[in-house]
Parts: structure tokens; sequence; C-alpha cells
């Protein structure tokens, strides 16, 4: 039996409602003519062409969603060509007031209206002049206080249609800026880990097979910073490409990127042959995940850019916290990157989209006492922002 249920409901489902509602209406129309006679006898019975006037308002139904205004004048006009001739007032009308609220709902609201306003004054004028004078005019008021409050509930049917849309649209604007916001995201951590650990690992190769006959041992530990950096490397693809798979397969193991681990990123870019001075002003532990991580971000990438392009010996990494926002400064004794046209390179423009992505800045030029400055101010959001401003200072350098 179960079957029998099945097949009718992927039956009805496979009609489509465009024919569907104009076949219902036909049968309730037919039905209706035929018994006419019964319930109003003074009117004209109904013969060939009656039916086919009952019939034609159902067939313009069919193509109602592809020309609204068509359809409606088209179901009003065999309405108003129906009642003209004297046939029984019934079912008839249904056509014109589905081909009415199609119209309205697809936002022809202007043909709706003046097609509408003509139909109820050329009905009254057939009421008078052909079915029976004014003996009928107070039914018919009352049936135009139905009419509209009729159109009143297409119109109010036809907002929350168009609210619906504009609701649907926001939510698919929304989910396709937080996937482009998502990419870009992605993006900048994987330029930022790739410059930082290629560039390391281009130069601790460059370093092994230069000294692997002549001082191996120096040579064993560049290939060991190469094994270190590669497997960081590793580490951090793994874990962005897994946001891209969308899947976090065990709680990560190792720290998360933040100025903590600066300590770290200083002994790798002393490790490639630049020496880096750090001085911390600030309490990292208590700082808003997203400002801790564009912050090591920043410094990573300023220092990549110092060892790439600088031609630098020495850089000087300033961390502080101060009125609600963190400070930033990486100084070079080099000549800074090469000069491009607009903002910059790639690394440059990213460091930048960091820090404006939270309300900051990020500037670059020439430093005060010469080589090339990289500069973030960052603003401390939610909690934790007002205890790190108000933390004491933790300074350490780092000698080449």
């Amino acid at each position: 039996m179960s079957w029998w249920v099945g097949l009718l409901r992927r039956s009805w489902q496979s009609v489509p409602h465009t024919v569907l509602t104009p076949a219902a209406w036909l049968v309730v129309g037919l039905v209706a003519a035929l018994n006419a006679s019964r319930f109003v006898p003074t009117a004209r019975p109904v013969d060939a062409l009656g039916i086919a006037l009952i019939v034609l308002g159902p067939l313009l139904l069919v193509v109602r969603r592809a020309h609204p205004p068509a359809v409606l004048v088209g179901c009003t006009a065999v309405l108003l060509g129906y009642l003209a001739l004297g046939y029984p007032f019934g079912p008839v009308v249904v056509p014109s007031l589905v081909a009415l609220a199609e119209a309205i709902l697809r936002g022809h609201r202007r043909v709706a209206y003046v097609t509408t306003g003509v139909a109820v004054l050329a009905g009254l004028a057939i009421q008078i002049v052909v079915r029976g004078g004014a003996a009928g005019l107070e039914g018919r008021l009352g049936w135009l206080a139905w009419l509209a409050a009729y159109v009143a509930g297409c119109e109010l049917w036809r907002a929350r249609s168009e609210r619906r849309a504009q609701a649907a649209a926001a939510r698919e604007e929304t989910a396709r800026r937080q996937a482009g916001e998502e990419r870009l995201r992605i993006a900048r951590e994987l330029h930022d880990v790739l410059g930082h650990h290629v560039s390391l690992i281009n130069v601790q190769a460059g370093v092994a097979l230069y000294l692997i006959d002549d001082d191996p041992e120096q040579a064993r530990r560049a290939l060991a910073t190469i094994k270190d950096a590669s497997r960081d490397l590793l580490r951090e693809m793994r874990s962005t490409l897994g946001v891209l798979r969308g899947i976090d397969e065990e709680p990560p193991r190792a720290p998360t990127a933040g100025l903590g681990m600066l300590d770290r990123l200083v002994a790798d870019n002393e490790a490639a042959g630049l020496a880096v001075s750090t001085s911390v002003d600030a309490d990292v532990r208590a700082l808003p995940r997203s400002v801790d991580l564009a912050a090591y971000r920043i410094v990573q990438e300023a220092l990549t850019n110092v060892r790439k392009h600088a031609g630098a010996g020495r850089a000087l990494v300033k961390v502080t916290a101060a009125d609600g926002t963190l400070r930033v400064v990486v100084d070079d004794d080099g000549a800074g990157p090469p000069e491009r046209p607009g903002e910059g390179g790639t690394g440059l423009v990213g460091m930048r989209e960091r820090a404006t992505a939270l309300g900051g800045t990020l500037s670059h030029g020439r430093a005060p006492g010469g080589g090339f400055r990289v500069e973030a101010v960052l603003p401390l959001a939610g909690s934790g922002g007002a205890a790190v401003g108000a933390v004491g200072a933790r300074s350490e350098e780092e000698t080449g």
C-alpha cells in the first residue's frame, strides 16, 4: 500500500503548478456551469459559448508566470464577456483573481490596479444595463469589499516575498563576503609562512653547499636548521590547509603563532645571518589573539623582507603597548625593499591588510637613523586590551 502512496506523491510533485491550478479551476468551473440552472434559473443557460469562455480563462492561466499582465487583461476580458452575455455568476471569476494575484506578486502593480478598476466599473455597468438594473448592487458592493481585502492580502504577500528575497540575498552576500575574507586571510598566512621558511631554507642550503667541503660542522648546522625550518613549514602548512578542507582532526599540539614565539623567530633569522635585537614592552600573554597573530606575522614578514631585499646586517624589533594600542616597529640598517610602482610588493600589502583588518595602520619608509622602517599600530580590542597597556616592561637582547 505504501508504494501506492509514494507513486501518488511523486506524480503530484511532478505536475507543474502552472498546469495544476488552471486544471483544478477548469473542473470547478465546468461543474458549476452544468449545475447553474438549478441555482440561478433566471440566468441564461450555459451553452457552448459559455463553456468556451469558462474553459478559456483557465487555459490563459497556463502562461500566467511568463506574461502576467497579458494574462490578467485576457482573463478580465473573458470574465466581462461572460457576464455581459447574461451567464450565471460563479467560479468563472476565479481565473481573473488568480491572474490578479500573479500580476501583483510579479511586480506589475500598475497594470493590476488599472485593469481591476476598469473591470469593476465595467462590471457595475453590466449589472445596471444587462443583469437586472440596480437591484443587485448591494451584493456587488459587498463583493467589492471582499475584492479590496483580497488585493490587500496580495500586497502583503508580495511584501513578505520581497523581504524574504532580500534576506536571502543578504545572507548570500554575507556568505560570499565571509568566504572572500577567509580566502584573503589564508592567502596572507600562506604568503607569510612560505616567505619566511622558504627563504630561510634557501639561505641555509646555500651555506651548506658552500661549506660542505671546508667546514663540514657548519654545513651540518645549516642542514639541521633546514630540517627544523622544513618541519615548521610542514606543520603550519598542514594547519592552514586543514582550514581549507574544513576539518580539525585533532587539537594542535604545537604552539600557535604569536609574539610568544618571537625568540624562536629571532633565532631563525640569526641562523640565516641577520642579527636581530628585540625590545618588548608589553605582556604578550594578555594580547587578544587576533592582535597577537597579526603582530607576529608583521614582524615575521618584515624580517623576511630584510633578509631578502635590504642587504642589512642588523635589525631591531620594538613592541610597545600604551593607550589601548600595540605599536610594532622593525628597523634595519639596509637599503630597504627594491623600488616598485604603487604601494610595494605583496609582503608590504599583506602587512597593511593585516593592520587595517584590525582597524590599525601600517607605514613604511626610511628610518630616522638610516635604513628602513616598518611600523604598525594595532588597536587592542576586547578584554585584555587595558591589561596589556598597564603591564610593565620586559626586554631582551639577542645578538648575532
